[in-house]
């Protein structure tokens, strides 16, 4: 799936697709950001629009 507009989709496919992609290709949100070329800190914004905070120990946005 092409994630290049992901910042534009609903927040709450946005949280699915992000998961995924953090337990199945990168190790970190670092790394995610950097491989899709998306902004962190709108990407954070989104996710706590829908009260989901990146947690570096489990890799994922709960």
């Amino acid at each position: 799936m092409e994630i290049s507009n992901l910042l534009n989709m609903d927040s709450k496919i946005v949280i699915g697709i992000i998961n995924e992609r953090l337990r199945l290709e990168c190790s970190s949100m670092d790394e995610l950001v950097s491989r899709y070329e998306l902004d962190a800190d709108e990407l954070t914004e989104k996710m706590a629009t829908i009260g989901y905070r990146y947690d570096p120990i489990t890799n994922q946005f709960r």
